[in-house]
């Protein structure tokens, strides 16, 4: 399913009325959740099959999918290299436009070397012109932001990384 597909069912599943929205295919599952309280929208992408080129390499590993700032760890793909195992992830929620500041002549949330709480903004995400607030779950130290101010991010997109120590 293309982005261009499940943003429209999205404006489809807003302007219907309904509360809520499964739907399942062998790639994703996505679960649009409407509602007064203005809820934000999840999509879970279904892990896919990795295809081996070599047989002399197999992973046997089993693959997992439990959210990431939650652990202690981030996964083996970053591109920082072994020093950003000690961080943790500050990951999008959904998928939307990625704002830094809550307008162009306001400041940002955070900055590189802030100090951030848990409950503490650090971002805004715009998905179908509602400004959703991003909140740190965690405490510790802004060490990297991941993505462009107003450009746009995809569920579970690293946004930044953050020192718990």
């Amino acid at each position: 399913m293309k982005l261009n597909e499940i943003q429209d069912l999205i404006k489809f599943v807003s302007k219907s009325g309904v509360n809520e929205v499964e739907l399942e295919t062998k790639e994703i599952k996505i679960v649009i959740k409407t509602g007064k309280s203005n809820a934000p929208i999840y999509m879970q992408a279904a892990p896919t099959p990795t295809v081996m080129a070599s047989p002399a390499h197999v992973n046997t590993a089993p693959v997992t999918t439990a959210p990431v700032n939650e652990n202690k760890g981030t996964p083996a793909v970053t591109s920082g290299g072994a020093d950003d195992s000690k961080y943790i992830t500050i990951k999008s929620p959904m998928i939307g436009t990625f704002y830094r500041s809550s307008g162009p002549d306001k400041p940002v949330f955070v900055n590189v070397g802030d100090e951030v709480d848990a409950g503490k903004p650090v971002c805004i995400i715009e998905a179908m012109k509602l400004f959703n607030e991003i909140e740190s779950d965690i405490k510790g130290k802004i060490v990297k932001v991941l993505v462009n101010d107003a450009t746009p991010v995809e569920y579970d997109q690293p946004l930044f990384l953050v020192d718990p120590s």
